[in-house]
């Protein structure tokens, strides 16, 4: 199944001064398992050399058609290509595109090239509002390329307004998703990220380090693949995908009435979310104060929004859960997912550096009902990403998951 890893990628550079922001997007792709090949317009060099891309992907960057004599460079970089993202992309090079045109290296790939193409538009909002401009972008998304923003914001000279190029990792984003299977087209996924925070008092709450990192990695994942994602996310800093509908909770009340609310629709439900399992029983309404002394602070169990899932669910609606545990991972996991009545179970392994909570790994192992696990390894939060989504699509599409379970 076509995934990002390993596809290669030709990244077109081209005059503006976004070109410093594509050195961050070449790192985004490179750290995502592609193959990242940068071709550079002479303008483009007028911001940033092609040394720094080759620096970042490991390999040649390129500027001219002459730069491998003895080669015709354009047609070989075309057909190595399995996606292709210019960014930023000026107004000139959107309408050379639009129109054919060849009179550079950059161009003449493209023209040759014949695949998923991706634009990160960035110029004065003039330009991009341009009668001229728009009739470009018309054309070329009539023939399937897609563009990623632009965006409101600061620009040079002091303007402000639709011309600034959208952050790389939106950009990296669309690529992923130009290469990825459409294999969660009509489906309906729900998706729970980030702690819960409890409330003690007005300022003080019981909550946990979850990020909420791997539950957005889940959702953007799911809506790269064509899904109808509805993201429940916990008070969490992390940015939510484009493209999905985003339901902000705060406690774990919260979050069960949001799930509950939209279970019975979904196709699919992932609960990546780390939910706090106590809260204080009586919250104040007033601040504590320290020279009170150490307060008596009485627990109570938060509700079990997974449990409860797992005794609600109707026929082939398929359950993923996720566990994080620092002792006997598996057995743990193990125990969770028959208990929850669960089709797989993410068991994570914290409390270790680099991996888990806020961090960009995961060290998991995937626990499937009937079979087939996945060993621990350590992950990326993208892969494993993928892989939840993989066995999503396995569930849906393979023998009925109440048959499996054995429920009615």
């Amino acid at each position: 199944m076509p995934e990002p890893r390993g596809r290669r990628v030709l990244l077109g550079v081209t005059g503006g001064v976004a070109a410093y922001k594509s050195a961050l997007l070449a790192r985004l792709l490179s750290e995502a398992g592609m193959d990242v090949t940068a071709v550079l317009t002479d303008s483009a060099t007028r911001f940033v050399g092609p040394e720094t891309f080759s620096a970042l992907t490991g390999h040649s960057a390129y500027v001219s058609l002459w730069d491998r004599p003895g080669e015709i460079l354009h047609v070989r970089l075309a057909h190595e290509t399995d996606v292709a993202v210019v960014a930023p992309c000026t107004a000139n090079t959107i309408a050379k595109l639009a129109q054919g045109l060849a009179d550079d290296l950059l161009a003449s790939t493209l023209l040759e090239y014949d695949g998923p193409l991706v634009l990160a538009p960035a110029m004065h909002p003039g330009m991009w509002g341009a009668v001229a401009t728009q009739t470009n972008v018309a054309t070329l998304s009539s023939r399937g390329v897609r563009f990623v923003g632009p965006v409101d914001g600061p620009l040079a000279h002091g303007d402000i307004g639709p011309g600034r190029m959208s952050e790389p990792a939106e950009i990296a984003d669309a690529v992923f998703a130009a290469v990825r299977p459409r294999d969660l087209d009509g489906t309906r996924v729900l998706v729970t990220a980030g702690p819960t925070h409890e409330p003690i008092d007005p300022v003080r709450y019981i909550g946990n380090r979850s990020s909420g990192k791997m539950g957005v990695a889940i959702a953007r994942e799911a809506a790269a693949r064509g899904a109808e994602v509805t993201l429940v996310l916990g008070p969490a800093t992390i940015a939510p995908p484009p493209a999905v509908e985003v339901i902000r909770v705060q406690t774990a009340d919260e979050m069960r009435s949001a799930v509950i609310d939209r279970f019975t629709a979904a196709d699919a439900v992932v609960m990546a979310a780390a939910v706090a399992d106590f809260r204080p029983k009586a919250p104040n309404d007033r601040k504590m104060k320290k020279d009170a002394g150490v307060p008596d602070l009485m627990l109570e169990p938060t509700p079990d929004i997974l449990g409860e899932l797992g005794e609600r669910r109707r026929s082939g609606q398929v359950l993923v859960g996720f566990a994080a545990e620092t002792d006997d991972v598996e057995e743990a996991g193990r125990a969770k997912l028959r208990s929850k009545h669960l089709d797989a179970l993410v068991a994570n392994r914290v409390g270790r550096e680099g991996t888990g909570f806020g961090s960009e790994r995961n060290d998991a192992t995937i626990l499937v009902a009937g079979g087939r696990d996945v060993p621990m390894r350590i992950w990326s939060k993208a892969e494993l990403a993928s892989a939840v989504c993989d066995l999503i699509v396995r569930f849906l599409t393979g023998p009925g998951v109440a048959g499996r379970l054995g429920r009615s």
